[in-house]
């Protein structure tokens, strides 16, 4: 009997669940339910992105890698009017002598020293404006934030041209230096650069023999040492100009996400105002600092609209860059093969700056001997305050017992002084 009541709860128990999913007879699938076809669905959700994705970013730099390896000249599909030639586009703009390689040797000059001055300058500036539009005592914040920002948000073209205009031999700004008695340069085409005119301070005007040698992409070592032109000053000041405005932001978002009350545990422990900052508030910033160097740096690897606006490199092509380069060889010179191929050095310029960039901010572990050297302190630790509580503990037994001498010497008195009065009365 036993034996078929429990067959019989058994039978019951596995027909349960079809009976409660409306299917008498068929029992559930694995998987199946309310989230059995949740993964179909989402790939049914993001396939169009995916679709758009893979056919305007991945298939043109897959074809674009195609063409970096081609003789391809522009005309017609580049799969069906091309050869293929091998590395010999990445050999005559990195290792063969020639133009070619000289050019690209200038513009990754022009636009390191570019990169070298406008990437620290404007986080800085960009900090520095977060950290005074987010103070409470600062009245119209509102106007103040949105007169930083609104340079970002200008288009570049217009700015461009405004800076033209402001830094011509007669412009605005050689009139103010004018009238300070400095007599202002000819800043769009003024091709030295101010690392050899700092250097000409000191008599120094010809590269020396230790400095004329070498050949580095078709550059000389004195070459190299050229720092930015004064036409690129002009340009690192109208970028430092536009794009500082963008980085506030962000900046500012993650200030307002720093707790108050963290920098007043700050203040009460003692930390005055730059302590604080730079040991409390700006450690918490690091990684919108990450975010705000990684897009300065792809930006300004990238710049190509304000080369294009003032004259395309000139003046002697101190103005050159490997963006402008890539479009000036492949749609002025039809050759497109070169363009791709410095346009994939310059996207393994930039991954490789990125990636070493990140290392650089990284969170550091304590490492071996950074472990050794906690454990010693801990250790140090635990000695000091068992021996400050046994130091408590021995004064406290001691005033304890002298407390007890005190109160029996007290009591010992009194008894004396009551027993004088009995054998008095």
């Amino acid at each position: 009997m036993s034996t078929a009541t429990a067959g019989e709860t058994t039978a019951t128990a596995a027909a349960a669940p079809s009976q409660r999913n409306g299917l008498p007879g068929r029992s559930r699938r694995p998987g199946a339910g309310i989230r059995g076809r949740e993964s179909f669905y989402g790939w049914l959700f993001v396939s169009p992105a995916i679709l758009i994705v893979g056919l305007f970013l991945a298939v043109p730099m897959l074809l674009a890698l195609y063409v970096s390896f081609s003789n391809w000249n522009g005309l017609g599909s580049p799969l069906g009017n091309s050869t293929l030639v091998g590395g010999e586009n990445y050999a005559k703009v990195m290792v063969d002598s020639g133009l070619a390689r000289t050019d690209f040797g200038t513009a990754l000059r022009n636009n390191f020293y570019y990169v070298l001055f406008v990437v620290p300058l404007q986080t800085a500036l960009a900090l520095f404006l977060a950290v005074q539009v987010n103070r409470r005592i600062l009245r119209g914040r509102g106007f103040f934030r949105t007169a930083f920002y609104f340079p970002s948000v200008t288009s570049s073209i217009a700015i461009t041209t405004i800076f033209l205009f402001l830094f011509t031999s007669s412009g605005a700004v050689n009139s103010v230096l004018a009238a300070i008695g400095v007599a202002g340069p000819n800043w769009f085409n003024d091709p030295t650069g101010v690392l050899h005119q700092f250097f000409g301070l000191f008599g120094v005007t010809q590269a020396p023999a230790w400095l004329s040698g070498g050949d580095l992409l078709g550059l000389t070592a004195w070459d190299w040492l050229s720092g930015p032109s004064v036409a690129m000053v002009t340009l690192i000041i109208l970028a430092i100009f536009t794009t500082s405005g963008t980085f506030m932001l962000l900046f500012l978002a993650a200030l307002q996400n720093v707790g108050a009350e963290i920098d007043e545990a700050a203040m009460v422990d003692g930390a005055g105002a730059f302590r604080r900052f730079f040991s409390v508030t700006l450690p918490m910033l690091k990684p919108t600092l990450f975010t705000v160097l990684t897009l300065g740096l792809i930006g300004t690897w990238q710049v190509f609209d304000q080369i294009y606006l003032t004259g395309g490199g000139a003046p002697a092509k101190t103005l050159l860059t490997p963006a402008y380069l890539a479009y000036e060889r492949s749609f002025t010179d039809l050759k497109w093969g070169q363009g791709a191929a410095i346009a994939f050095v310059l996207f393994g310029i930039i991954v490789a700056l990125t990636l070493l960039q990140r290392y650089v901010l990284r969170d550091r572990d304590l490492g071996r001997s950074g472990a050794r050297r906690a454990q010693k302190a801990d250790a140090r630790f635990k000695r000091l305050a068992a021996a400050g509580a046994a130091k408590r503990s021995t004064s406290g037994g001691s005033d304890a017992g002298t407390a007890g001498g005190s109160s029996g010497r007290a009591a010992g008195g009194s008894n004396g002084h009551d027993g004088s009065k009995g054998a008095q009365r």
